[in-house]
């Protein structure tokens, strides 16, 4: 698939939604493998209702016992074990596979803007095709943009290239990531990055010039773009700032030091780049690891264990094959 009506194809199965994108490995211009799934993450006002119905018009997209349990039950999982997403794998349409996440508007908006839960507005970090946007979840989007670059350049060297600060930003939603241990390509962010780079550019080229109108970013137009960031303390402490409240919060987590009630991301004292770094780097861990564990919880409950083995199953053989087929590093030694 393609074209933007042949990727809404699948919507005609399912009752009307608020939002819906594609996104995945199926949609980048260097995937090989033609049996990929396309995913989709679909957003409603109301789940229990929208599950109520597409009960009745596609009871087989639900794993049996999990269709027994009903609308509320499907929700229920979703919302309290898992982090507000149901996903419907494995679902036939025209020849092709397709797996579909339902999540309620409020709450994908939620963590667009804040970084709640870290789950979803990490998808939307990385280049995805919107079929519907009745929300203007778009426009809200770039909010999730912007705090993504501030993550990206806390991490960053003083210089670094275009694709390295793609990479950085893709790989803030997989940092953490129990999958990425045994079950994930190796190279998955790499391979996102350059199979999709002129989508990236256009996401953050304009972001970009904003930081270098600021005097956070220089551009020195050399072949592969390479850029030089102000790595002092005041525009450290700008870009830490800009962070979502979520981010800051979750940095006090054992820490013996907790907030006075009311502190804001301005009044925490950084004193260095590698301290915010640092900070960022174990919040993110922290949330990612959370949403990612009570997200694979809530798909086993959901999809039943001969769905989640065969999921499991496919994501481990492209895992495999990504180390089988690394050419062994050479040496950085001169």
């Amino acid at each position: 698939m393609n074209n933007s009506t042949e990727l809404a194809g699948p919507l005609e199965l399912l009752p009307p939604v608020d939002f819906c994108c594609d996104y995945g490995s199926s949609l980048q211009s260097n995937n090989k493998d033609k049996t990929s799934m396309v995913d989709y993450i679909i957003g409603v006002a109301d789940p229990e209702e929208w599950h109520a119905e597409n009960l009745e018009r596609n009871r087989n997209h639900y794993s049996r016992w999990m269709a027994g349990l009903g609308p509320k039950i499907i929700t229920c999982v979703a919302d309290r074990v898992g982090v507000g997403v149901h996903f419907n794998p494995f679902v036939e349409w025209r020849e092709k596979m397709i797996k579909y996440g339902v999540v309620r508007m409020h709450d994908l908006a939620q963590d667009i803007l804040t970084w709640d839960r870290f789950y979803l507005s990490g998808r939307l970090q990385k280049p995805v095709h919107v079929l519907i946007d009745n929300w203007d979840i778009r426009k809200v989007n770039v909010v999730n943009l912007k705090v993504a670059t501030c993550a990206a350049l806390l991490l960053l060297p003083p210089v670094f290239t275009e694709e390295d600060l793609y990479v950085k930003i893709c790989s803030l939603s997989y940092t953490g990531d129990l999958r990425m241990l045994f079950a994930e390509d190796k190279d998955k962010v790499k391979k996102i990055v350059q199979g999709r780079f002129k989508e990236f550019q256009a996401m953050y080229k304009p972001l970009l010039v904003e930081y270098a109108d600021e005097g956070f970013l220089d551009f020195s137009y050399h072949p592969h773009f390479t850029f030089q960031q102000d790595c002092g303390l005041s525009a450290t402490a700008s870009l830490f700032s800009s962070l979502p409240s979520a981010v800051h919060s979750r940095m006090f987590l054992g820490s013996h030091k907790p907030p006075v009630s009311g502190e804001m991301a301005s009044e925490i004292t950084i004193s260095s780049r590698s301290q915010a770094a640092r900070r960022v780097l174990k919040a993110l861990r922290r949330t990612v690891l959370v949403s990612s564990t009570r997200q694979a919880v809530s798909g086993l409950i959901a999809t039943g264990g001969v769905n989640a083995a065969r999921y499991l199953a496919r994501k481990m053989s492209k895992a495999w094959k990504s180390r089988s087929s690394r050419r062994i590093p050479e040496s950085s030694c001169g």
